[in-house]
């Protein structure tokens, strides 16, 4: 995996290019922000020996199987590691696929990997460490971002991707039409969009593409295409 810094706490892990997973460092050790695709887990737990430091925990931002591929691997190599993620997107790493009464009636899209992991549930405004979480629905049902509090960096799982340029989840761009494909609701993902870009983050870093340093502008116009 190759394994790049951005800013004092933050570690993007990326394979094929384009799909990332990220450490944040912490006083107590490393945060795992999404597990990646299927075989990750050995570069992740590589990349983690390197910088010296022990993954105290795993965060998931949604359960599409790009970003819990590797769950079950990191858990058998550390099972007395927590797993957390949204309480609304714990169902559907069980492969619940009911949606609730008050969601849009639109199909969900994406792989799934179905998971039997334990884990614990997040909600809007928890901390992990640092880490905010930051509802963000729209790509899935239950995806949250987090917001690192120390330095303004927002993980964003899939609500923006990076390849071409800043983009919305649910903008299909030929370049790199996938995540738009594996969208569950376009109205939702944007106004998810526009919230994450009202935080004012000093660092984009999405599950697809590169990390951008002062991101908003550019958020903020891959909301503007959206909207016109």
């Amino acid at each position: 995996m190759r394994h790049t810094r951005h800013g004092p706490y933050l570690r993007r892990l990326t394979r094929l290019g384009l799909v990332n997973v990220y450490l944040v460092g912490e006083k107590d050790g490393l945060t795992l922000v999404d597990t990646g695709i299927g075989g990750s887990a050995p570069g992740i737990l590589k990349a983690a020996r390197t910088l010296g430091q022990p993954i105290r925990r795993i965060v998931l931002t949604h359960a599409h199987v790009d970003h819990t591929g590797s769950l079950g691997a990191l858990h058998a190599a550390l099972p007395d590691v927590p797993v957390l993620l949204s309480s609304r997107e714990v169902r559907l790493l069980r492969d619940e696929r009911q949606l609730d009464p008050d969601e849009p009636l639109s199909p969900l899209r994406g792989g799934w990997r179905p998971s039997t992991v334990p884990v614990r549930p997040l909600h809007q405004g928890d901390r992990v460490r640092s880490l905010e979480v930051v509802a963000a629905p729209g790509h899935t049902p239950g995806q949250i971002a987090l917001l690192d509090t120390r330095d303004g960096t927002l993980i964003a799982g899939d609500a923006y991707h990076t390849v071409g340029g800043v983009t919305v989840v649910s903008e299909r761009r030929p370049i790199f039409p996938f995540p738009a494909l594996a969208t569950w609701h376009a109205p939702t993902a944007l106004a998810s969009a526009r919230r994450l870009a009202d935080l004012n983050p000093a660092r984009l870093a999405p599950g697809h593409g590169r990390v951008v340093e002062n991101p908003v502008p550019a958020m903020r116009g891959a909301v503007a295409r959206l909207e016109n």
